[in-house]
């Protein structure tokens, strides 16, 4: 379902994004804490499983002002406009990760200009494909079932586990944040990820303001 701009949901209350660091073992099991951390391409996890056919259902994709933690995130001014793309990626008729992702305008250029027209294709795919991707480390959130965060049809009758990250192509930023929903399985022990498909993870990117 494409949702229209007329009844596109506005302005979500944002998570309470952290970084992993200052979870303690209380507030994030190290159970949980080895695979929301794990740095590989979720879709090539997903897809491992075999849980069903992958697919990504793609709900909303339009230009909007992204939300000011995101802006930050992302270096934007408060009224730059980024293309704004939430997603479900399911598991034969399991839907596991709402995913929501913020692309500015001036990152679409050059080999990502394409990422204007992306339809279904797992926008994870293309990032990890990039030759000179690197991933800022991830902050973590824990979200209410009854988030607006989460597009009405898709919100949980518990809390949920979501991380988000920055992927920076040659100067070109684009954040993905990803919810995992409870009909999601988490892979029972970190897996070995082709070097091709693994991003760098960079310390050096500046996080954003808390």
């Amino acid at each position: 379902m494409t949702l229209t701009p007329s009844n596109r949901r506005r302005s979500p209350r944002e998570p309470h994004w952290q970084r992993n660091e200052r979870l303690t073992s209380r507030e994030l099991a190290p159970d949980i804490r080895r695979w929301l951390l794990d740095d590989g391409s979720l879709t090539g996890r997903l897809i491992d499983q075999q849980r069903g056919v992958f697919a990504v259902d793609r709900l909303f994709q339009g230009w909007e002002v992204p939300l000011p933690s995101e802006r930050r995130l992302l270096d934007l001014g408060q009224r730059q406009l980024a293309i704004v793309r939430e997603v479900v990626l399911n598991q034969g008729s399991h839907n596991v990760v709402f995913a929501r992702s913020v692309m500015p305008l001036s990152s679409l250029t050059g080999d990502l200009g394409h990422l204007r027209r992306l339809q279904t294709r797992p926008l994870g795919a293309i990032l990890f494909s990039h030759p000179n991707m690197r991933r800022s480390p991830f902050e973590l959130a824990r979200i209410a079932g009854d988030s607006d965060y989460l597009p009405r049809e898709y919100q949980q009758s518990q809390a949920v586990w979501a991380r988000r990250s920055r992927f920076d192509m040659n100067g070109r930023s684009v954040m993905v944040s990803e919810v995992f929903l409870e009909d999601f399985r988490p892979w029972p022990t970190v897996l070995p990820v082709h070097r091709t498909q693994r991003g760098k993870v960079s310390a050096a990117i500046v996080r954003p303001k808390q």
